[in-house]
């Protein structure tokens, strides 16, 4: 069984176009599937922050309405209390021995376009990570954290791979909408990434060789899913 690393943001607010700060952190549905259906194929998994400041959950998701009902919700609030303790200890990102991993899983949220998105340590994670041939996944707004990766001369290390994330029309119409600050999809495809996108709010999944990436919440499962498969062959 691997033992896989769940790089998560530290974020608790993002500020918008406007100036103003928007409460964020991470998605609670994105967190809980990955996490639950890795451990639940017997995979091991470790968390770690910029920092190693505990992570903090976007309050949205835990309503009824974006979990799709009070018992989904109900159900993330128990699964993350049940890994509190993980949560509040995470790994410090910088202190990570990457190779101690065969894959690196990363949830979204709004808080990656908040820090992991420039997070130096995460750039050279992910640069030794595909260098080696392993397993990187992020999904939803978490593909942000992949523009942390540029070469020596500022080159976009993902420029050319075949990706997917929240997309531009998800944003406008169910995200944070026109006064996001930026857009990572438009972002990602400016940085010559080949985004490939799915019919809005439906699990959609892209794999590049190592690269496996997500479009949205509903994705989740299927990325980790995704990474298991990868895991196996």
């Amino acid at each position: 069984m691997a033992k896989i690393l769940m790089v998560v943001s530290a974020a608790d607010s993002l500020t918008m176009r406007d100036g103003s700060e928007h409460p964020t952190g991470y998605w609670a549905e994105e967190l809980v599937a990955s996490h639950q259906t890795l451990l639940g194929a017997g995979h091991t998994v470790e968390i770690a922050t910029p920092g190693g400041v505990k992570p903090t959950v976007d309050q949205v998701s835990l309503t009824a309405e974006a979990a799709g009902s009070i018992e989904k919700a109900d159900g993330f609030r128990a699964y993350i209390a049940a890994i509190d303790t993980e949560l509040s200890q995470p790994l410090v990102l910088a202190d990570v021995t990457v190779t101690d991993y065969e894959a690196i899983v990363m949830p979204g949220g709004h808080g990656p376009m908040a820090d992991l998105f420039t997070d130096a340590d995460l750039g050279k994670i992910l640069i030794e990570s595909d260098q080696a041939g392993r397993i990187i996944a992020p999904f939803c707004h978490a593909p942000a954290g992949l523009l942390s990766a540029t070469d020596e001369n500022g080159k976009f290390v993902f420029a050319g791979r075949r990706l997917t994330v929240f997309t531009d029309e998800e944003e406008l119409n169910g995200g944070t909408g026109p006064n996001t600050p930026w857009f990572v999809e438009t972002v990602l495809r400016d940085k010559g990434a080949i985004v490939e996108s799915g019919p809005a709010w439906n699990s959609h999944v892209v794999r590049d060789r190592n690269l496996i990436t997500g479009q949205n919440p509903q994705s989740s499962e299927d990325v980790a899913k995704a990474v298991i498969a990868a895991l196996a062959e």
